[in-house]
């Protein structure tokens, strides 16, 4: 039975199905076989044989004359209305691909950061993204630490940029900036002028600090803790322009990082660096390990560090850099 013409046939066409579904698609829409032979490059009897193989494979007849035209009999208008999108999609494969190849500029991309990060660290990197991909719609999600990390996860962001204290293993994170802790207190405060700071004459005077779940908390308290000495915190409030703020009305001192420290907050501010006793914050791209990044995400990836896709040692799990 293997062996058999009609077997052997079957298994033939069935090797390439697309060609009788072309032929076909082709004499149904300009009802003749002269016609399609002639739009196939193909010869008549090659047009004539894959209709044939066509109509075994399917067990009914799909054309039938009407006067000097081949018109789909009722079976071949539901075969013609299945395949013809098939066959032109397939054929049209190239060129739509091409197009969607130059058309990799337009599209979407959603970036994950903090609020510090937004305003403060991305403005110029947005700007220069816009310049060169006008035609990308991008969305920055104000998220800040689990929460980032959730989006990224379930692939509702394409990348997030930020600071990390431990890096999971489920993701990467490359540092491309750093800043030193300062502290900040109002101009006239007896911190500004005091000729040398240790960590105990902070002690005195209560902190304004984000909330606790936040890495500048997580980080403040970590370093008193390891150094033993006492501090109090007179108010958590999230913001670094609300910190700076209220630091300046005199209702507390705080411990920030310099990214958010901007000319005009020297006018209302002192600020004294705390690099002796607090290690510097990096900010840099965070990503899903496996995740496949759109030209989007990249292009803006390279915008803020070029080297960041290439593989290096921070794609290893474990503590970040500090």
């Amino acid at each position: 039975m293997a062996n058999s013409p009609s077997a052997a046939l079957r298994f033939a066409y069935k090797g390439s199905r697309l060609k009788p579904l072309r032929a076909f698609c082709q004499v149904a829409r300009l009802g003749s076989i002269s016609r399609a032979a002639e739009a196939l490059y193909l010869s008549q009897p090659a047009v004539t044989l894959q209709l044939q193989a066509l109509e075994r494979e399917l067990g009914t007849r799909l054309l039938e004359r009407s006067g000097r035209r081949l018109t789909p009999t009722r079976e071949g208008e539901l075969l013609y209305e299945m395949a013809r999108p098939l066959v032109e999609g397939l054929d049209g494969l190239a060129a739509n691909f091409r197009e969607q190849v130059r058309g990799l500029d337009a599209g979407e991309l959603h970036v994950a950061a903090g609020s510090s990060t937004i305003l403060y660290l991305l403005p110029g990197i947005v700007d220069a993204f816009r310049q060169r991909h006008a035609d990308v719609r991008l969305s920055l999600h104000n998220v800040t630490g689990a929460s980032g990390l959730d989006l990224l996860r379930s692939d509702g962001v394409d990348l997030a940029v930020g600071s990390m204290l431990d890096v999971p293993a489920d993701l990467t994170y490359a540092p491309v900036y750093r800043f030193e802790p300062m502290l900040i207190t109002p101009p006239d405060h007896p911190l500004a002028g005091k000729r040398e700071l240790s960590l105990e004459d902070l002690s005195p005077y209560g902190l304004i600090l984000p909330p606790k779940r936040l890495t500048t908390y997580r980080l403040v308290d970590l370093v008193f803790q390891q150094n033993r000495v006492p501090y109090t915190v007179a108010l958590e409030v999230g913001g670094w322009e609300v910190i700076k703020q209220y630091v300046a009305m005199g209702l507390g001192i705080s411990i920030v990082t310099a990214i958010c420290l901007t000319e005009a907050d020297r006018q209302r501010l002192a600020a004294r660096s705390l690099a002796r006793w607090f290690p510097s914050r990096s900010y840099g791209i965070v990503m899903r390990k496996g995740k496949f990044l759109s030209a989007q995400a990249r292009a803006f990836v390279e915008l803020i560090q070029p080297e960041a896709l290439a593989p290096r040692g921070y794609d290893e799990s474990g503590h970040s850099e500090r």
